[in-house]
């Protein structure tokens, strides 16, 4: 089994994948991930920093011994092995946009309506200082109202042609990068590690999602999923056929 383990490599976003959005993996999907690593090689790419992803999938510096490669912020910064590989940053002449505001009102503003981030900026209209019960109720403002689209719509406008990607992530923002640094970003470094083959796990891979590139492209066998819970059953499905039918 080693053998196989060292030509399949499992590669999974976090928030909607691996865990619920901004929360702690749940222990049994923590457990089953040790399982799937003993017959391949596993990884994660977020478009958060190391520091949110490892809040989410371990304890301090646990998560880099977990997986066998960390991507943060779209792959930007690269763990290998528990040890950081490269971390690249934005380049010069790209201008990040500000923020549009009162396309839509929304019922609660909570701060942290940016942040800074290696490579990109995440971007929030209501803010990601707010509760998780606020998120929810944002979430689903936002699938009647399209505010995320809206922002994005005119962000767009705004600075056509100045080499800007944008792409939803998670429930409450989005994205702003450098054209090519979305999650494919970290294929670049897999492509030197001459995996067989390359799985990727995601929930948003539908157009303008953030997993979307990454999940149609063609160094890798895309994976749709709706839950952590449907990742576990969906990774039993093809790495363990003797028991995809276990809950």
């Amino acid at each position: 089994m080693a053998a196989a383990r060292g030509r399949v490599l499992c590669l999974f976003d976090v928030d909607g994948t691996l865990t619920p959005a901004r929360q702690k993996i749940e222990p049994e999907v923590d457990a089953f991930l040790r399982e799937l690593r003993e017959r391949v090689h596993i990884g994660v790419v977020g478009g958060s920093d190391y520091a949110k992803i490892a809040e989410q999938l371990g304890e301090g510096d646990e998560v880099i011994d977990k997986f066998d490669y960390v991507f943060a912020e779209n792959g930007t910064v690269q763990y290998k092995n528990g040890q950081l590989v490269s971390k690249q940053v934005s380049p010069e002449n790209v201008v990040f946009p500000p923020c549009p505001s009162d396309l839509v009102p929304l019922p609660t503003r909570r701060g942290t309506f940016i942040e800074f981030r290696n490579g990109m900026l995440n971007i929030s209209p209501i803010g990601r200082s707010c509760t998780p019960e606020e998120r929810i109720e944002f979430s689903e403002l936002d699938k009647k109202e399209r505010i995320r689209e809206k922002f994005v719509a005119a962000l767009q406008r705004e600075f056509a042609g100045k080499g800007l990607r944008f792409s939803r992530g998670g429930m409450i923002s989005f994205d702003v990068f450098p054209e090519g640094w979305d999650k494919r970003y970290c294929l670049n470094v897999l492509d030197d590690e001459r995996f067989d083959t390359i799985h990727f796990f995601g929930n948003e891979t539908t157009p303008g999602g953030n997993d979307y590139e990454i999940y149609d492209d063609p160094r890798t066998v895309g994976h749709s999923v709706q839950s952590p819970q449907d990742t576990v059953q969906r990774c039993r499905e093809i790495f363990f056929p003797e028991r995809a039918n276990e809950c």
